[in-house]
């Protein structure tokens, strides 16, 4: 087994990051807890999809150590593990805004 350098290990663990950020339901997840804490049934209604999928894309946060949980009796509750989460997402709408700029600047220009 090869061992991995540190600078591997680091970037192998930004890669688990990033995961969290392939899925669109998990990024509304995300800005949902930013307004405030939720359960997985005010989830499912403030996204509009099924329990299973929110449940599911929660059990990848809180793997990855995005979210904290509170339980309550039977109810669970989600909320954020650090803000800087959403400024992070923000700092990518933030590219994605000036590239999609960019690409009509130049349709205009023809």
């Amino acid at each position: 087994m090869l061992l991995q350098t540190p600078t591997q290990e680091v970037s192998q663990l930004e890669a688990n990051l990033c995961y969290a950020f392939v899925d669109s339901t998990r990024i509304l997840i995300l800005y949902a807890l930013n307004e405030h804490p939720h359960n997985v049934t005010e989830l499912t209604l403030q996204l509009g999809a099924p329990q299973s999928k929110i449940s599911r894309h929660l059990k990848v946060l809180r793997d990855l150590g995005l979210v904290r949980t509170t339980r309550r009796g039977v109810t669970i509750t989600y909320e954020l593990a650090d803000l800087r989460l959403i400024e992070a997402l923000d700092i990518l709408r933030g590219i994605l805004r000036d590239g999609i700029n960019l690409k009509a600047n130049l349709i205009a220009e023809l």
